[in-house]
C-alpha cells in the first residue's frame, strides 16, 4: 500500500471515529427514556404557564460567547395546546419575536410549530427532562440558514427550568444556547 492509501484510510477512520462520538456520546445522542424515572416530572402545562423570564448566552461554533439575551415569554394553555410567545432582547439590540403552538399527546410526546420552524418540530417529555428536536431557520440578515436544533429543558426542584439547544449545519455544531427560564413574579 502506497502513502496516499494510507493517509486515505487513516482520514476515512477518523471521520467514522468523530461520526460515531456524535451519534452516540454526544449531547444529541441522549433520549428521553434515560430521564423517566427522576424527578421532579417536568409537566410542560405547569411549568410553561403564564409569564416567564428568560435569560441566556449563545455560544458560537468555537465556544465562545456570540451573543446574550433576556427574553419575555407567555404561555396559555387550552387543554393540551399550548401557545407560547416569546419575545427577545439581545445584547445588540436587536429584537426578535418567536410564536409556538405546543401540542402535548396523552403518551407525553410533543408536536411544536413557530413561523420560522420548517415543518413541525418533534419530542417527548420523561421525568425532568423535555426534548425537542426540529429546524429553524435563521432571519435572513443572519444569512437565512435553516438549522438542524436540538432542545433540552430539564426542570429543577424549584420549578427554574434549565436549557440547552445545539444548532447543527450538515451535522457539525455551529452554535449552543444555554438559559434559564422562571416565572415572573406578581407584580
Amino acid at each position: 500500500m502506497d502513502i496516499f492509501a494510507y493517509m486515505l484510510l487513516g482520514a476515512g477512520i477518523a471521520l467514522a471515529l468523530v461520526w460515531m462520538r456524535a451519534r452516540y456520546l454526544d449531547f444529541p445522542a441522549q433520549t428521553p427514556e434515560e430521564y423517566a424515572d427522576l424527578g421532579p416530572e417536568f409537566d410542560l402545562r405547569e411549568h410553561l404557564r403564564g409569564p416567564i423570564l428568560c435569560e441566556g448566552v449563545i455560544y458560537g461554533p468555537t465556544g465562545r460567547v456570540a451573543s446574550r439575551f433576556v427574553a419575555d415569554m407567555n404561555a396559555r394553555w387550552d387543554g393540551n395546546v399550548g401557545v407560547m410567545t416569546e419575545d427577545f432582547r439581545y445584547d445588540s439590540g436587536a429584537t426578535q419575536r418567536r410564536e409556538w403552538t405546543l401540542t402535548l399527546g396523552n403518551d407525553g410526546s410533543i408536536k411544536a410549530t413557530a413561523p420560522d420552524v420548517v415543518g413541525e418540530g418533534h419530542g417527548m417529555q420523561k421525568g425532568p427532562g423535555v426534548q425537542l428536536k426540529y429546524r429553524i431557520r435563521l432571519p435572513e440578515d443572519s444569512g437565512g440558514h435553516v438549522l438542524d436544533t436540538t432542545d433540552w429543558m430539564y426542570v429543577v426542584e424549584n420549578g427554574a427550568i434549565i436549557n440547552r439547544s445545539q444548532f447543527r449545519k450538515f451535522g457539525i455544531k455551529v452554535a449552543e444556547i444555554v438559559a434559564t427560564m422562571r416565572r415572573k413574579e406578581a407584580a
